[in-house]
């Protein structure tokens, strides 16, 4: 009988789902506007989920995307959260920041020249369809 049961707790563990390690959650921000109280929203928001899912023991990763006025966040010479930002950089390894290359494009004819981006930002052609194209693999979008 001892001999059944074993058997049959071993057919019922075997046939269970092996278990794997649980995806990190996914968080990408949008930054459009010039307004440096946003700006520092979105630094906010990025900090509190990191922590928030770090103390759970959980993954986050956590992509800022900015484009439009927002781009002003990742410009080197222009970021009113310059220091605060080149901090994230240096000590969160799950937040990345991206540029629209749109609105790169369009201050450089303006300016006649391409503005810098502050150390360790990438950019992508266009900011929106990157946002779009995260929502259609299951990250989530805010715009604080």
């Amino acid at each position: 009988m001892l001999r059944g049961l074993v058997a049959a707790a071993f057919i019922v563990t075997g046939l269970a789902a092996p278990t794997r390690a649980a995806e990190p959650h996914r968080l990408a921000l949008q930054i459009s506007d010039d307004d440096p109280v946003r700006m520092r929203a979105v630094l906010d928001v990025a900090a509190n989920v990191s922590r928030h899912y770090s103390g759970r023991g959980e993954d986050v990763e956590i992509v800022v995307v900015a484009f439009n006025g927002g781009l002003d966040m990742l410009l080197d010479g222009r970021s009113p959260v310059k220091e605060r930002l080149v901090n994230f950089l240096k000590s969160m390894p799950n937040v990345s920041f991206i540029a629209c290359g749109n609105t790169l494009e369009t201050l450089a004819a303006k300016e006649d020249k391409r503005p810098p981006l502050i150390e360790g930002v990438s950019v992508t052609q266009v900011g929106v369809a990157a946002l779009m194209d995260l929502a259609e693999n299951n990250w989530t979008i805010v715009r604080p």
